[in-house]
C-alpha cells in the first residue's frame, strides 16, 4: 500500500506501479511528496500489461504512433504531424516518458510557445499534434486519461465561431460577376475553371483532377472523386470519399463548349484529348500556382480587395446559396462537409434570420375557410342540402309537412328568403315577405 515515511528529515514516498514493481521518491516537503504520491496512485490505476514498453520515451512513441497512423493519413496531413513533433515537441518534452506528461507540464510548454511569438494558430496545431498522440497512448495503455484534453479551450486556442465567420471571405453577387467578367477578358482559358468554383463550391484540387468522364453535362451533374494536391498528387478528396454536385444551366453550356473545343483540337492534331477537364497545352491538369496568378490578375482588373484568394469562390457559393435560402444541408452535401454543425458553424452568418409570412403559412386555407362568415348562394345551396330542401330557383313552394303555402289570387307570389342557423347549421330558417303574407315555416 502507498504511503508516506519521513526519513531524516525527509519524506520518502513508497509504492507499487502498474506492474507491481516497488519504487520509491524521496522529497523534501511534505506537500511535495503528498503530490508524488497522489501521482504515483494515479500512475498504479493504469493499465497492468500496456502494449508498449510503460517506459516509453515521447520520442520513442512518436516514432511509433506516426508509423501506425501513416497508411491512414493524407501526405499532407503527415508531413503537418512529422514538423510540428521535429520543430516543436521533441525538443522541449521528447527525453520525457510519456507516464511523466502531466496537464500542468503541457500547459507551461504551451504557454511558452506563445509567449514566444509563435501565433495562436500554428500552437493550436502544436497542440492538435499532442492531443491526437496522447489519445493514441491512451489506447496502448501508457495512460489513463489524455492530459492535453480541453487545453485549447483553457489557453484560447481555440476561436470562437463568430471570430470563424469573420475571416471567411466572400464575394456578393456584384463583386462576383466583376470578376468573372474579368476573368473573361485578360485570362478567358481560366474562366471556365472560375466559373466552375463559383457554381458548384468545389476546392481548387478537386477542380484540377475532373476528368470528362466524371461530368455529364445531360444531367447536369459532376462527380467529385479526386483531388490534386499542390504538389501535383492525385488522391481522394478531403473527406475521404467521393460526392455529387449540380451544375447550374450556365455551367453546363460553359463546359459544353470547352468539351466541343477540346474534341476539335485534339481531332486537329490527331491525337486523343487529355482526360483532364481543365487542362494545359502539354495535356497536364493546371498547376495551382498558374491558377493563382490568373485569380489575382482577375480581381485587381475588377477592382476588387488584394487579400482575396481562390478558396474565397467556394466561400462566396456557399454564402449566396444561403442567403437566398437554400437548406443548410443541402449546402453541407454540395461542399462535401463531414458535418452540417461545420457548415452552419463555417457560414451561419449568411443564414436567414427571418422569414415575413413564414407562420402565416401555417394556416391552411381549410382553417381560414372555417372561420370565415358564410354568404351568398353557395351556403344556401349547401344548407339546404344538409336539410333535405328542394335546390334552385324553380322551387317557389317549399313542401312543408303539415303546413300548406296558400297563394291568394290576385296577390303577388311571396318570395322566399334561406336563412342559415349558425347555432345548428343543419336547419334552415324559411320565411316568405309579401304585402299579404308574411310567415316563417323552421326546419
Amino acid at each position: 500500500m502507498a504511503c508516506i515515511r519521513k526519513r531524516r528529515g525527509r519524506y520518502v514516498v513508497d509504492y507499487r506501479d502498474a506492474l507491481g514493481v516497488r519504487r520509491w521518491v524521496t522529497c523534501d516537503t511534505r506537500k511535495e511528496a503528498d503530490e508524488q504520491l497522489s501521482k504515483a496512485v494515479h500512475e498504479s490505476r493504469q493499465a497492468a500489461r500496456p502494449l508498449v514498453d510503460p517506459n516509453l520515451t515521447l520520442d520513442a512513441y512518436a516514432d511509433r504512433w506516426l508509423e501506425l497512423i501513416a497508411p491512414t493519413l493524407k501526405p499532407r496531413s503527415l508531413e503537418g504531424y512529422r514538423e510540428k513533433l521535429r520543430n516543436h515537441i521533441r525538443p522541449a518534452l521528447g527525453p520525457v516518458r510519456v507516464r511523466q506528461l502531466h496537464r500542468g507540464t503541457l500547459k507551461a510548454f504551451l504557454s511558452g510557445k506563445l509567449a514566444s511569438g509563435l501565433s495562436v494558430d500554428s500552437v493550436r496545431l502544436i497542440h492538435a499534434t499532442l492531443r491526437a498522440m496522447l489519445s493514441a497512448a491512451v489506447e496502448d495503455g501508457l495512460l489513463i486519461d489524455n492530459p492535453s484534453r480541453g487545453l485549447g479551450r483553457v489557453l484560447r486556442l481555440v476561436r470562437s465561431r463568430a471570430a470563424r465567420q469573420e475571416d471567411i471571405k466572400a464575394l456578393d453577387a456584384e463583386q462576383e460577376g466583376a470578376f468573372l467578367r474579368a476573368a473573361l477578358e485578360k485570362d478567358s482559358h481560366f474562366y471556365p475553371l472560375f466559373l466552375l468554383l463559383a457554381r458548384t463550391g468545389m476546392r481548387l484540387g478537386e477542380a484540377l483532377a475532373l476528368k470528362w468522364d466524371d461530368v455529364d453535362l445531360v444531367g447536369r451533374e459532376i462527380r467529385v472523386v479526386r483531388a490534386r494536391s499542390i504538389r501535383g498528387v492525385i488522391d481522394t478528396p478531403k473527406s475521404g470519399h467521393g460526392r455529387s454536385v449540380d451544375v447550374s444551366s450556365r455551367l453546363a453550356d460553359v463546359l459544353g463548349e470547352v468539351d466541343r473545343q477540346s474534341k476539335a483540337q485534339a481531332l486537329k492534331a490527331g491525337a486523343p484529348r487529355p482526360e483532364w477537364v481543365f487542362a494545359s497545352a502539354a495535356g497536364t491538369p493546371y498547376d495551382h500556382a498558374n491558377v493563382a496568378k490568373a485569380f489575382k490578375r482577375a480581381t485587381k482588373a475588377a477592382g476588387l480587395p488584394p487579400y482575396l484568394h481562390v478558396h474565397c469562390l467556394r466561400h462566396t457559393y456557399a454564402s449566396r446559396l444561403l442567403a437566398d435560402g437554400a437548406s443548410p444541408a443541402y449546402v453541407q452535401e454540395q461542399l462535401g462537409h463531414a458535418s452540417i454543425e461545420l457548415t452552419v458553424g463555417t457560414y451561419g452568418r449568411w443564414l436567414r434570420k427571418k422569414s415575413p409570412g413564414a407562420v402565416d403559412r401555417l394556416d391552411g386555407e381549410d382553417d381560414l375557410q372555417g372561420v370565415s362568415e358564410p354568404s351568398g348562394s353557395k351556403v344556401v345551396a349547401t344548407a339546404l342540402a344538409r336539410a333535405g330542401l328542394p335546390q334552385g330557383a324553380a322551387a317557389q313552394v317549399l313542401p312543408v309537412e303539415g303546413f300548406e303555402v296558400v297563394r291568394p289570387d290576385g296577390i303577388e307570389p311571396p318570395t322566399y328568403r334561406f336563412v342559415v342557423c349558425q347555432k345548428c347549421p343543419p336547419r334552415v330558417m324559411v320565411r316568405a315577405h309579401n304585402p299579404v303574407f308574411n310567415g316563417e315555416f323552421r326546419y
